[in-house]
């Protein structure tokens, strides 16, 4: 069992806006299926109510293009996509944090300022979390072959432990999902459950 270090983790949620978690999400149909089998949202926030009262830092990373998406220029691939269907348009519900998300108040800090892939670029995440002493990094949310992959390897190569929870991240199909979390993110994370998790953060109180 992983041992944490409650005061020095910090569990980091990307994703989870309403493009990805409403049925009327601009990208929710690309994501459903494997919310669906991994319960991303539902582990999610099982995970939170365990590690509420505990010193775990808890950030979430939206991320929120301005109107005319000048961040991303000459955009390819999946960032393409979000400026033809206008996802994560600052002003629109698609930009919005869940409710499931926003109900926990000052509980969860936000951390505003992605416009890409990683949590780490264009964000003060790096000074959060050494203002918070931070040492080790735990990852939920989607896509796993985007934003959490990315935000993962950065997070390594700056010296963090990083851990994924397999069963609170989703990506594109659950055949995505499996590969990642069973051959991809173990050359450079760990990867448990949200149970794992939640057991590790009890037994260290113990």
């Amino acid at each position: 069992m992983i041992r944490f270090r409650p005061s020095q983790t910090a569990l980091v949620l990307i994703g989870f806006q309403k493009d990805y978690f409403d049925p009327q999400g601009a990208l929710y149909s690309v994501v459903e299926e494997s919310h669906r089998v991994s319960g991303t949202l539902e582990h999610t926030i099982e995970t939170i109510d365990n590690i509420a009262e505990s010193p775990i830092t808890i950030v979430n990373t939206p991320i929120v293009f301005s109107e005319t998406y000048k961040e991303i220029e000459n955009p390819t691939g999946i960032l393409k996509a979000i400026k033809e269907i206008e996802a994560f348009k600052v002003g629109t519900a698609g930009a919005e944090v869940i409710a499931e998300i926003k109900k926990y108040g000052d509980r969860i800090k936000t951390v505003p300022g992605k416009k890409g892939f990683n949590a780490f670029s264009n964000t003060d995440l790096e000074k959060l979390f050494a203002d918070h002493q931070i040492e080790q990094i735990v990852i939920a949310g989607c896509v796993s072959s985007l934003c959490i992959n990315a935000t993962a390897l950065y997070a390594r190569d700056q010296g963090y432990e990083v851990t994924i929870l397999s069963d609170c991240t989703s990506s594109r199909t659950p055949i995505e999902q499996e590969m990642f979390c069973d051959e991809i993110f173990p050359l450079f994370a760990d990867v448990i459950t949200h149970d794992d998790f939640i057991n590790a953060i009890r037994s260290n109180s113990c």
